[in-house]
């Protein structure tokens, strides 16, 4: 547990210090393409790259892996970072996006952190310690229905427009409220905090959740299976909601969440 803990705060401390080098760079960053609607900047590669080797010094035998870079090295425990979620929100001087730090053992998520710099948010969460915004304990909402809902729907270039649609009008058609924020992390930590009650997506890479996912299972969420099959190295749909419209949600998207 001694070792758990000093991860833990050495994942706050940097996180911490990506989001200020991540606000530092803005100004002057430039950016390019991947796909549509998938920018990457200066500052992502930036960011990642100090994530990448100050963990590598603090803890060699750790392994890394991080959106821009892919996996960089191995080990039993693995650090998974996305230096900047949002990124598009992130050049356009929008201030919703994210530095998404986690701890991972095999497929267990043991540290989540995410920290939103211009938001001044910070979430955290350890496996066993709860979860917590800006030092406050956080639970998800006590929703029971649809039609007092607010769901956010990310959108992934990934599967075809009218399946994202198809989603949202079947959410709508039970009165649920829909958002779209542009930052995947952001949104599923806005669901442990009980701020929305839920956040489905048809296809999200691990990077985007990998600390969301601890976050949710401390703040007592319902989530699909993400880590299951294939969604370590190439991605999978996600639900993650109140425990109080699990069911109803699970049927809608055919995603069981638990």
């Amino acid at each position: 547990m001694r070792a758990l803990q000093g991860r833990f705060e050495t994942a706050v401390a940097l996180a911490t210090e990506a989001g200020a080098l991540a606000m530092q760079m803005r100004a002057a960053t430039t950016a390019a393409l991947k796909g549509p609607q998938d920018w990457v900047t200066e500052a992502d590669s930036a960011v990642e790259r100090f994530l990448s080797e100050r963990l590598a010094a603090a803890f060699p035998a750790d392994g890394f892996q991080g959106e821009e870079g892919g996996v960089a090295r191995g080990g039993s425990l693995r650090w998974v970072a996305d230096p900047i979620d949002g990124t598009a929100n992130y050049m356009r001087d929008g201030r919703r996006f994210c530095v998404s730090l986690a701890c991972l053992e095999d497929r267990t998520p043991l540290i989540g952190v995410i920290v939103a710099p211009a938001l001044g948010e910070t979430y955290v969460a350890r496996h066993g310690g709860g979860a917590m915004l800006n030092g406050t304990p956080i639970h998800v909402a006590e929703t029971m229905a649809l039609d007092r809902a607010v769901i956010e729907v990310g959108w992934s270039r990934r599967r075809p427009n009218q399946d994202f649609l198809a989603l949202c009008e079947k959410l709508m058609a039970q009165g649920a409220i829909l958002r779209l924020g542009g930052s995947g992390a952001l949104g599923l930590a806005e669901v442990a905090a009980g701020r929305t009650d839920a956040y489905v997506e048809l296809h999200i890479n691990l990077w985007d959740v990998a600390a969301a996912l601890a976050l949710l299972a401390e703040a007592g969420a319902a989530v699909s299976p993400f880590l299951e099959g294939n969604g370590p190295t190439s991605g999978n749909p996600i639900l993650a909601c109140a425990p109080g419209v699990a069911g109803a949600l699970s049927t809608l998207t055919g995603y069981a969440a638990r």
